[in-house]
Parts: C-alpha cells; structure tokens; sequence
C-alpha cells in the first residue's frame, strides 16, 4: 500500500492559493531560526508548499531549493520567484528521493510534511535529509505527537493501519496516512542527528500537537 500520498489533498489546496491562507505566510519560528544561519547559506525547503518559506527566505539572500510532490506548489513558487526575480532552485519530487548530491545543504527545513506516511517512508525521508545536509548542517521541523491520537479519535473514526500510522475520516488530509510519535521514537528516528531543541506544544487550535525539532546533522 502506498502510503506517502497526501500531496493529492494538498495539491487541489495549493491550486486554490490566493495569499490570504495561513499556508502562504511564513512561520515567525521557521524566520527567527534563519537569523542564526550564516549569510551563504544554501537551504532545502522540503515540502514546500507555495513557497511561503522558500520565497521568504530567498528574499533575505540565501541560496534557496524548494521540493514538493504537488505540481500546483511548484508552479506557484516559479510564478511568484518570476514576478519578484528571485532565484529558487523549485523542483517536484518526493522527500523519499531527494534530487540533491550528498552534503549539498547547511540547513534542510521541513514544515508539517515528512509525517505523511508511515514509518517505512518517514525514515526514507529522515535519512536522504541525513544525506544531503553537511555534516553540522542543521535541520529545522515538525513531526505529529501521539499525544493527539485521543483528540483525532474524538473529532473522527479513525485506525491504526500499521505501526504509529493512522487514517481518519472525513475532510482534510488526514484520510492520508500520518504518522504520530512520542519524544523517545523521535530519538531514535533521529539517530544520526545531535537533539538541539524538542518539545511538544499545541499550534493554534487545541490538541494541535506537534513535535518542534532542531537538530544537527552528525
């Protein structure tokens, strides 16, 4: 069963972008983080959407490349990188195969994206992010707490469909399967990685809980 497939939701979404959406503004942390990155430093977007990092941290002059699995996300970076002439390096693809040479980045940022699949794609994707940083390059990224499983089983039907891997019904993206962890399943995906930062915290809406990771590659 193919798992890493959530794109086709967020694809019809990123179709439908009109600046407006929380998507397509970028996240205060994903920003502060990026003031301790040295000038020349050249960053992977992984999932990136629309843009709404890539084409943030491209205006402040970092050598920026964007990856999604969503045609519509890419098109919309090129359109807006086009309007603005800025130079970002936006590609299709798959974070399970990563179109990048081995220690081509010093930072990789992933913004609510490599849960979606189950745990053999999650450490595909974990371990080309492990290859195309620099070793003490720095990752940047979100994973699902299992803390929430309770509160989406509240809210919708869901089931476990193999090992901290879910489905729910009804809308939104989550009848795609995403995986959800505690903090000592974190250490251990994250084996090849030094734990600079890692806490669980809701985002805006209740029971919203996500892992917040930086880590540094070893």
């Amino acid at each position: 069963m193919k798992t890493d497939t959530a794109h086709e939701f967020w694809g019809e979404e990123w179709a439908r972008a009109d600046g407006t959406t929380k998507w397509e503004q970028p996240e205060p942390e994903v920003m502060i983080f990026a003031q301790t990155l040295p000038a020349d430093a050249r960053v992977l977007d992984l999932g990136a959407g629309v843009g709404r990092h890539a084409l943030a941290l491209a205006r402040q002059g970092f050598a920026v490349a964007a990856l999604d699995a969503a045609p519509e996300g890419i098109a919309e970076i090129n359109r807006i990188a086009a309007a603005e002439g800025l130079i970002v390096d936006a590609r299709i693809g798959m974070m399970t195969d990563l179109p990048f040479a081995d220690g081509a980045f010093d930072h990789v940022l992933s913004w609510n994206v490599i849960y979606h699949g189950d745990e053999k794609v999650l450490r595909t994707a974990i371990a080309e992010i492990a290859r195309v940083l620099k070793p003490g390059g720095t990752f940047l990224g979100t994973m699902l707490s299992a803390r929430r499983i309770p509160i989406e089983l509240s809210k919708a039907p869901g089931r476990e469909i193999s090992r901290n891997t879910w489905v729910f019904e009804g809308p939104g993206d989550k009848v795609h399967p995403h995986y959800f962890c505690t903090g000592r399943d974190m250490l251990e995906l994250f084996s090849a990685f030094e734990v600079f930062h890692l806490e669980d915290r809701e985002h805006e809406t209740p029971g919203s809980w996500h892992w917040h990771l930086v880590l540094e590659r070893l």
